[in-house]
């Protein structure tokens, strides 16, 4: 044996127990393998490289491959391997202990001191070459046994480690023998029982270390984002089980099933089960996610695939599982989270838009609207057209609802398709629609566009057969500086209604005609006290016989006497009172005050007639009739001498509810007029249905008598249509003589203006009564006309219009 002289290590006749202790040592460092699997490779950790130093120190490099070739058999008979296996791995041994002799000779020589540098390097070159050649023979056997391309040095950086290990541990080991050789028979149990530790210890970070990776994993998890949960789940399962591929196979709810794969680098393929591309070839292990009831499939599968044949131990499995029923519990939570999150925004969306036409609804115009007004433009303005379609109550009445509902839908498409991308079409209820324009590029094309909008109405819209054609009125509005989209809104109603009054399709708002102001606003709150304070007063405008200027009748025309604010003309509180609730309170005040005065004039010997203006949404109200007969039975007039005068721009033929007021009134034997005739623009259609005892000719037409051959056109063809049609004609607002006698020679009876007189109180109506009654002489006359002195039509300017 060869032996270094410093070390006093013993001599020849110990040579049979010392290579009998290598081959003990070589044996049991063949049985001490720890292994562990990085995807499909299973990487095993020897002894190799500590024998192999102990050997080449103690005994002959011939008998250290002798030793090495025994040992090895002796392990692979013990672990009973397969035969192949069995050769494979003896010729790995003797192989690699050959390499590693033939180095360490030519380092060091035939004497080999550990404990010097030149022994030292030698050592360590010979375990490094024993390391190499052995995974280089592994690999050659592979390519030769199965042909596939696998690395000659499938190397991981953990064996470099463990070569390391095992080297130090060699010099160790020799450290001990230098002082006592025999300690040599002990060794082999030492190393055993060190590698059993070492082997516990690293079972245990291994799986102390997956477990919190499974932990991390998990917490990661808590994401209630569906696309997040299984991205984590297949980068986390790719890292924790080694696997060379991630699928997760996904059942929720009614969706069709998915299939989301990856590796630990992320997801490289997601879509559905039935779309997915053929998964790399190799061993799959697949575990299903977990049901919550016996018979119930689950949210889907996690499968793992590896290139190569896997066998997961029953730790590993375990935390499989686990890690499977994590997966499934975030797969339910994350899939309950985004349903509330599509119920709320479903919610949402049906809050803001109409059920039946799917556009957006007065809440979303008042939203959104007024965030887009904030961010007003650099260029360009905001304006709304507001449209509401003509007779769509005949539609309901004639074909039902349902059809109703078909012709609704079907403008609403229309709308949609004509706005611009940017705008906002909006179905405000009922027969109504908006559309805001956003960022015009000049003021001006708000009325265009509006247009256009009107225009996709023309075409007629075919239900169960029947062509409808649906016309529309329209009110344009540009935004304003201050009031937001409600104010937008309020005006474009203004301009509509205004468009509807004037017998147009469309109008744009103009402040001077807008009735509505921050004053009538406060006014309305002013309403109650009004009433109960009897702050409202009535006077009356005579109506004069053309021909004798003799009183004929008289109209009533409340008067304000506000405490604050001085005398109020209806022009300014009547839309206030119209949109309160106060409107049969007011209606029976100026009731009772009319028939007061009628009954007064019939006391003192002149039993004339008396006109009170209705509100066309007394007309909408069934109580009115009933209201009227209670104010008549409480005074002593004939219904007779009560005229109602109604507005002629209110569409009375679209209603069936104000046929049957008017019915019940007629019945009650009032008499019934239309106001401001030739203003409308259905006039003749309503004379045949709604029934009507007189005609009141407009002060437009009266005013341009004298200068426009069209106004007098229309006054002659009034004065024509009522004479056919028997009924009593008045021409409102006779300013001058020339009108007075232009009306007479025309035909029309009767008239009333400035002329005559401004609304006085009742008692001077009856003053002027008692005084021969004439507030102009005939006209067969030729005086001037003699008005009545203002001493004695009122008392100050508080009673003057």
């Amino acid at each position: 044996m060869l032996l270094i002289a410093t070390a006093k290590l013993p001599g020849p006749s110990h040579l049979a127990w010392q290579a009998a202790g290598l081959v003990a040592l070589y044996a049991v460092a063949g049985l001490a393998n720890l292994e562990i699997r990085i995807r499909s490779q299973g990487i095993q950790f020897a002894w190799g490289e500590a024998a192999l130093i102990i050997g080449l120190v103690m005994l002959p490099s011939s008998e250290v491959v002798w030793a090495a070739m025994i040992g090895r058999l002796i392990a692979e008979l013990i672990e009973r391997r397969a035969f192949s296996k069995l050769v494979l791995n003896v010729g790995k041994q003797i192989v690699a202990v050959s390499a590693a002799a033939v180095v360490c000779y030519f380092v060091a020589g035939s004497r080999v001191d550990p404990f010097t540098l030149r022994g030292a390097l030698a050592l360590v070159a010979a375990a490094v070459v024993y390391a190499l050649v052995a995974n280089i023979s592994v690999g050659i056997a592979v390519r030769l046994a199965s042909g596939a391309k696998v690395p000659l040095l499938p190397m991981h950086r953990v064996e470099l480690i463990a070569i390391c290990g095992n080297i130090g541990t060699a010099f160790v080991a020799l450290a001990m023998l230098r002082f006592d050789p025999r300690l040599l028979l002990a060794l082999p149990p030492l190393l055993l029982s060190v590698r059993l530790i070492s082997t516990n210890r690293l079972r245990t970070r291994t799986e102390r270390a997956t477990w919190q990776r499974i932990a991390a994993a998990t917490d990661r998890f808590s994401n209630v984002d569906l696309e997040s949960v299984l991205s984590t789940a297949v980068t986390s399962a790719a890292e924790l089980f080694s696997a060379d591929q991630v699928e997760v196979l996904v059942r929720l709810g009614d969706e069709p099933a998915g299939i989301v794969r990856g590796d630990q680098q992320g997801v490289d393929w997601a879509g559905q089960a039935d779309e997915a591309p053929d998964a790399a070839p190799g061993e799959t292990i697949a575990i299903p996610l977990g049901g919550q009831r016996d018979h119930d499939e689950g949210p889907g599968e996690l499968r793992l695939r590896f290139r190569g044949r896997v066998r997961l131990t029953e730790r590993e499995r375990y935390a499989l599982r686990t890690f499977a029923a994590a997966l499934g519990t975030a797969l339910r939570n994350a899939y309950a989270y985004a349903e509330a999150q599509h119920r709320a925004a479903r919610h949402a969306h049906d809050a803001a838009h109409d059920p039946l036409t799917g556009l957006a609804n007065r809440r979303y115009l008042l939203r959104q609207g007024e965030e887009i007004l904030r961010q007003r433009p650099v260029r360009g303005t905001h304006a709304m057209v507001l449209i509401d379609l003509d007779h769509f109550k005949e539609v309901n009445d004639t074909l039902g609802h349902s059809a109703g509902d078909e012709v609704l839908t079907a403008i609403g498409r229309r709308l949609a398709t004509a706005a611009g991308p940017d705008d906002i079409v909006v179905r405000l209820g009922g027969d109504e629609f908006a559309v805001l324009f956003v960022a015009l590029a000049a003021p001006a094309l708000a009325v265009h566009r509006a247009r256009q909008m009107l225009a996709t109405l023309d075409p007629p819209i075919e239900v169960d057969g029947i062509r409808i054609t649906v016309g529309g009125s329209a009110g344009v509005a540009l935004a304003p500086v201050q009031g937001g989209v409600g104010e937008l809104l309020r005006r474009a109603d203004v301009a509509m209604y205004q468009a509807k009054r004037e017998g147009v399709r469309l109008a744009q708002y103009a402040r001077t005609r807008d009735t509505a102001d921050v004053t009538r606003l406060a006014l309305g709150g002013d309403l109650r006290s009004a009433l109960a304070d009897d702050q409202f007063a009535v006077r009356f405008q005579p109506i004069v016989d053309l021909n004798s200027g003799q009183v004929t009748a008289a109209e009533a025309l409340a008067r304000w006497h506000h405490p604050y604010r001085g005398d109020l003309n209806p022009h300014h509180f009547l839309t206030a009172i119209e949109r309160s609730d106060l409107l049969p309170e007011f209606t029976e005040v100026v009731l009772d005050a009319a028939l007061d005065a009628a009954q007064d004039w019939a006391g003192a010997g002149y039993p004339i007639g008396v006109s009170v203006n209705v509100s066309p949404r007394s007309l909408l109200d069934p109580g009115f009739p009933d209201l009227v007969s209670r104010r008549l039975a409480r005074v002593d007039v004939p219904p007779e001498r009560l005229t109602l005068e109604l507005t002629e721009t209110l569409n009375l033929s679209r209603l069936d509810v104000v046929d049957e007021i008017l019915l019940a009134l007629r019945e009650l034997g009032v008499r019934i007029a239309l106001d401001d005739f030739g203003t409308g623009t259905s006039s003749l259609a309503m004379l045949a249905r709604v029934p009507v005892d007189e005609l009141k000719i407009d002060r437009s037409f009266v005013a341009g008598l004298t200068t426009s051959p069209e106004s007098a056109a229309v006054v002659r063809s009034a004065i024509d249509l009522g004479r056919g049609l028997n009924l009593a004609v008045v021409a409102e607002g006779v300013e001058s003589q020339q009108q007075r006698a232009l009306l007479f020679e025309l035909g029309c009876p009767t008239g009333q203006g400035h002329l005559f007189s401004r609304a006085v109180s009742a008692e001077k109506v009856r003053d002027v009564l008692g005084a021969g009654g004439a507030l102009a002489p005939s006209m067969s006359s030729d005086a001037q006309v003699i008005r009545i002195p203002a001493a004695r039509l009122v008392r100050g300017n508080r009673h003057r219009l």
